[in-house]
């Protein structure tokens, strides 16, 4: 199983350097799991950046692997991990996620760098021309 975080959907989404590496988990829907917490995330960037339009196509896209929900059991194990691990709120949720469903974390995001369970790769910047 497979957990993309807010930042790896943003990047395969604007085709980033960095959106080959997360292409692979994405792509693979029958062992996806998306946390509510990155459809509200990368609905709301790409509102802001693209439209509704772009921001409803990325959620449908989102929604083809199994959505995650909320609930008091998620909610307490990311209050714990935010603790022990020193991560801001959507981060620990989305670790709880990738951690209850035994899913390998992919991400950009520097927080989770050396962390067991977690694939990361350096965020870069896209060129201008």
């Amino acid at each position: 199983m497979n957990v993309v975080d807010s930042s790896g959907w943003v990047e395969y989404f604007i085709d980033g350097p960095n959106a080959s590496f997360f292409a692979p988990p994405i792509e693979d829907t029958r062992n996806l799991v998306v946390s509510v917490i990155s459809l509200y995330e990368v609905f709301k960037k790409t509102l802001q950046d693209q439209g509704e339009g772009e921001a409803l196509k990325a959620v449908a896209q989102m929604k083809q692997g199994r959505i995650y929900d909320l609930d008091e059991g998620l909610a307490l194990s990311a209050a714990k991990l935010s603790l022990q691990l020193k991560l801001p709120m959507a981060d620990s949720m989305i670790l709880a996620v990738a951690r209850a469903h035994r899913a390998m974390l992919w991400t950009q995001d520097e927080h989770f760098r050396k962390m067991e369970g977690v694939r990361y790769i350096a965020q870069k910047m896209k060129e201008r021309h």
